[in-house]
């Protein structure tokens, strides 16, 4: 085992030393780290998704797949031994040395691992296996925002649905208004066919969020492993208040805590030891050999006498045309793919956290000014009505401002469904694995470590 080669945890393949993230909040990420919005309906949904969900259902059995690989390898570790038997019968028997010919016997084989060929490969699957696991993890990750994203633009669809209802009643009543002091000569015909555009221009909205309504539902019923075409009551629910912003901790502990990048680092500690395996592939092996037979051409006397063979094998590769040293050089650039991809997962992950804090902080600010301009819209809209009334303002006027305030109405729902959306990025970026019903248990599978 000496001249074998060492195998070695890798690091970071950034040279640049990161920064702590630009903003922190104090607020700690529960596990499950939806149950911070504290929204029953989302608790119940994300709780059913993981469940019954098919995609990360098959996620799961192929991490089974994945044990069953390990243990498959691991049986290389225990001897091969297998029993055979066989009989025949030869007539005429005066004529030929026949009669009876019966056999039973018991083989075993077995290499000796002396340069830890066979373990190292062990090694290899059991770290694919725990990438696996991380996988489904970040399956389950993945799974929860959707769910959670589903949800809340749901629930923005069906209050822009609710609004555009409002503003349709709303036009044509301002419709029949003037309709009504354009039979006393008070407007003008023009001014009727612009109220009735923007009529019009309100039920083309209200057919779009009836479309988002419908099609939302139909994607929170995959998600919830229900076929989109059967009724699923899916419960109201509001836009649950905003959280504080949680704490965000220091950059190298999200490698830690992220199953995606856990799941990088596995691999390449897989690819590591598919090296180490691929350079003692070079050494020579050793093997023995145990094979035990019992032969009669009478069948009664079969047991009476036994035959043992012991050999021992030992084979050395010598000239094999450069096969073995060309499969060190390809696993050897196989595992600094595998690092580089670890690091650029590692760098995303930066980048989400980083992105998401940015969005959180400006998407903020964007909802304050709506605000502002929703009161502005509000009360010039008000003062053009009253102009108009006493004669004093052009209808033209009045209808834009209309326009503008329903505008700036949708605006606002749909900007605080993004400040949701922006949040569940953040915990998505921030939050580690948490465990599902189908958590595996790690004392029968010593090589998974969180």
């Amino acid at each position: 085992m000496a001249c074998a080669p060492k195998v070695h945890e890798v690091e970071l393949p950034v040279e640049a030393e990161p920064d702590n993230f630009s903003n922190n909040g104090q607020q700690m990420i529960p596990e499950k780290w939806w149950r911070a919005f504290n929204d029953p309906v989302l608790n119940q949904l994300v709780d059913t998704a993981l469940t019954a969900n098919l995609e990360l259902a098959g996620s799961w059995e192929q991490f089974q797949a994945s044990i069953a690989t390990v243990k498959s390898q691991r049986s290389f570790l225990f001897p091969d031994i297998q029993a055979e038997a066989r009989t025949g019968i030869s007539r005429p028997q005066p004529d030929f040395a026949g009669g009876e010919n019966s056999q039973v016997g018991l083989s075993a084989s077995y290499e000796i691992d002396l340069w830890g060929r066979i373990r190292t490969g062990i090694e290899a699957e059991e770290f694919r296996a725990q990438a696996t696991y991380f996988d489904y993890q970040a399956a389950a990750m993945t799974i929860s925002a959707e769910t959670a994203l589903s949800l809340y633009q749901l629930v923005s669809a069906r209050k822009e649905l609710q609004l555009i209802e409002e503003q349709v009643q709303t036009n044509e009543n301002i419709l029949k208004l003037l309709r009504t002091r354009y039979t006393s000569g008070q407007i003008r015909a023009v001014d009727i066919l612009r109220q009735e555009q923007l009529v019009e221009s309100t039920r083309n909205q209200k057919i779009i969020f009836e479309t988002n309504v419908e099609l939302v539902q139909n994607q929170l019923a995959v998600l919830l492993g229900f076929p989109p075409q059967n009724d699923l009551e899916i419960p109201d629910a509001d836009f649950p208040k905003l959280p504080d912003l949680p704490e965000t901790g220091l950059p190298l502990e999200l490698t830690r805590r992220r199953p995606d990048i856990k799941q990088a680092y596995s691999l390449v500690l897989a690819a590591d030891r598919d090296m180490a395996q691929a350079i003692r592939n070079k050494y020579p092996r050793i093997s023995l050999n145990l094979v035990a037979q019992a032969r009669s051409n009478d069948f009664n006397s079969l047991f009476q006498d036994w035959a043992y063979t012991l050999a021992g094998n030992i084979v050395g590769p010598i000239i094999y045309g450069g096969r073995l040293n060309a499969e060190v050089d390809r696993t050897k650039a196989l595992k600094n793919q595998r690092l580089y991809e670890y690091g650029q997962t590692v760098l995303t992950a930066f980048r989400e956290v980083e992105d998401a804090l940015i969005r959180e902080l400006k998407q903020k600010e964007r909802i304050i000014s709506l605000k502002k301009q929703l009161e502005l819209a509000a009360k010039t809209n008000k003062q053009l009505k009253l102009s108009f009334l006493n004669g004093l303002t052009d209808y033209l006027d009045v209808l834009l401002s209309i326009d503008q305030e329903q505008q700036l109405q949708r605006d606002m729902i749909n900007a605080r469904q993004q400040l949701l959306e922006i949040r569940i990025s953040l915990y998505r970026a921030l939050a580690g694995s948490f465990e599902t019903e189908r958590a595996v248990e790690l004392s029968d599978l010593n090589y998974l470590e969180e």
